[in-house]
């Protein structure tokens, strides 16, 4: 396992808690960790409803909209209409 990999593993167990954002990190660098992570929550190329947004981000945390703001604000999602779509973060 790579450096990154342990930093991104170390991140993501330090803020995640069974699956579920216990706080959203205060630093950038693994903000931006977390915020990859749900990002591949979402498929590339599909458009998604806003409503089907909600439901995939409300397993991460209840406060569903604020996520939905990071994702956007971090150029993870886009959004038009009211349909979102996956435009960052990385693809596996």
């Amino acid at each position: 396992m790579s450096t990154k990999d342990l930093q991104v593993s170390d991140v993501l167990g330090r803020f995640l808690v069974n699956g579920r954002l216990v706080s959203m990190p205060a630093k950038h660098a693994r903000r931006r960790i977390v915020l990859d992570h749900i990002a591949g929550s979402f498929e590339p190329g599909v458009r998604y409803p806003e409503a089907q947004v909600n439901e995939i981000l409300r397993a991460f945390h209840d406060d569903y909209a604020a996520l939905r703001r990071y994702l956007i604000d971090g150029e993870f999602l886009s959004r038009e209409d009211g349909v979102y779509w996956r435009s960052g973060g990385t693809v596996v």
